[in-house]
């Protein structure tokens, strides 16, 4: 039994992927493989036939790896999956909170974001990378995407925010944070760790309502792979900038387990002697519980593998 909560802070769910990106496809196919803006990836583990990824496919790894909670995060890679979600959140309360996803890549965004407000989600996402396009820019301080953010900061939902590498957004990022600064925000990706001036992300949780989650740090590291030595470090530097209690661990879970297991997507933090016992205890899940407001965490038992 691990004597402390694990949460995940970064994971998705769909029942099918069908969506488009600057005007690329992205589609199921079989076998765990979608078609993936001209290419094929391998963006489920092959056994996942029907490329339904699935709550209660989650909610096993979760259980195997003692898992108490995760947060169901979204990306338009992979489509709207607001129905879908919300009737995870009714189903699974106590293990999942699900963040509902605005497309703002067009407008009438405001409308929608308090529909799904009135629905029950406590979270909204926007994935600020890809409005970056190649034919055009959505500014985060856009007028309508300022009026989001109030109403989110009113409503005490938490904005879950994935940025473009390095700087790109970080001056936008910095006037939001000055305009509503009790907005609660969690930053994905660690910052694009492996980026130029990864730094710069991480410094945004100098301020007191924003928090940095980890999701994709193994991706980010794949080359490396297991243990993954540089992710631990990258972890060590961000918390010497900003503390640890700013961070928090994610999965990036399903793409990450194509590559390894939902386990190793945090042991490799348990088994590393560069962070003490006090700082694995608030990443791997104190800090997200306290952030997202997780209430009543399943404990569950350690089973022994048939290898063992």
């Amino acid at each position: 039994m691990i004597p402390f909560p694990i949460i995940d802070a970064h994971s998705h769910l769909w029942l099918r992927q069908e969506a488009e990106v600057d005007g690329k496809k992205i589609r199921t196919l079989a076998n765990g493989i979608s078609e993936f803006i001209g290419e094929l990836r391998q963006m489920l583990p092959p056994f996942i036939t029907n490329g339904q990824n699935t709550a209660e496919i989650l909610l096993s790894n979760m259980d195997y790896a003692q898992v108490s909670a995760a947060v169901i995060t979204q990306e338009y890679i992979d489509g709207m999956q607001n129905d879908y979600l919300s009737y995870v959140q009714q189903k699974y309360p106590d293990r999942f909170l699900c963040c509902g996803l605005i497309d703002a890549r067009h407008s009438g965004y405001y409308r929608h974001a308090g529909k799904l407000i009135e629905q029950g989600f406590r979270a909204i996402k926007i994935p600020a990378q890809r409005l970056i396009m190649a034919t055009k820019r959505i500014w985060l301080t856009t007028n309508e995407m300022m009026q989001v953010f109030e109403l989110m900061e009113k409503n005490n939902v938490i904005l879950s925010i994935d940025l473009a590498d390095g700087t790109e957004q970080i001056a936008e990022m910095q006037e939001i944070i000055a305009e509503f600064p009790a907005l609660k925000i969690a930053i994905g990706h660690f910052g694009m760790v492996t980026r130029k001036n990864w730094q710069e992300q991480i410094k945004l949780a100098r301020n007191e309502n924003v928090m940095i989650e980890s999701g994709g740090i193994t991706c980010l590291f794949n080359d490396e792979f297991y243990p993954f030595p540089s992710a631990v470090k990258a972890i060590r530097e961000a918390a010497e900038l900003v503390g640890i209690n700013k961070l928090m661990r994610g999965s990036d879970y399903p793409r990450t387990i194509v590559a390894i297991t939902y386990r190793m997507s945090y042991d490799f933090i348990v088994k590393s002697p560069l962070l003490t016992a006090e700082e694995k205890y608030l990443f791997l899940g104190v800090n997200a519980e306290k952030f997202y407001g997780f209430n009543n965490l399943t404990e569950l038992p350690y089973i022994k593998n048939m290898s063992e």
